[in-house]
């Protein structure tokens, strides 16, 4: 997650950085930190909303990472040209929002009630339920 996070940023960053590039490659780059974004907060999601028992090692990992990203792009706020601001200025509240979107979400997937996940590869539990295969099944078809 950590990963996705910085590599997020320094899209972001590229796209608008300055140097000689068309508009139509800064529209891309900056498109695909949107994209990117938007697949930090769904893995943010899916790394929070994990069932285990406890707040375990790398939920920690996690959270401090991104704080220590939102910090690190604070230091964009003050070097730079006026673009580096404003991203710094969206990329730092943006990473202390997805810090706290994090712990938020996990320490509310601990508070619900632990129900282990079923194997998709157990069978039925209850006999009744299951559906023997038909002749019909079990021919190809032409």
């Amino acid at each position: 997650m950590s990963g996705l996070a910085l590599l997020t940023g320094a899209t972001a960053l590229v796209a608008v950085a300055g140097g000689h590039r068309s508009i139509f490659a800064t529209l891309l780059l900056t498109l695909l930190a949107a994209v990117m974004a938007h697949a930090l907060v769904v893995e943010i999601q899916r790394q929070a909303r994990r069932r285990t028992r406890d707040w375990g090692r790398y939920d920690t990992v996690n959270a401090v990472l991104l704080a220590c990203w939102a910090v690190c792009a604070a230091a964009l706020i003050g070097v730079g040209s006026r673009p580096v601001l404003i991203l710094g200025c969206v990329l730092s509240p943006g990473y202390a929002a997805a810090s706290a979107y994090f712990v938020v979400e996990r320490l509310r997937t601990l508070a619900a009630p632990f129900v282990p996940v079923p194997s998709p590869t157990a069978g039925p539990v209850d006999p009744a339920v299951a559906v023997e295969p038909s002749a019909a099944d079990a021919t190809p078809s032409v």
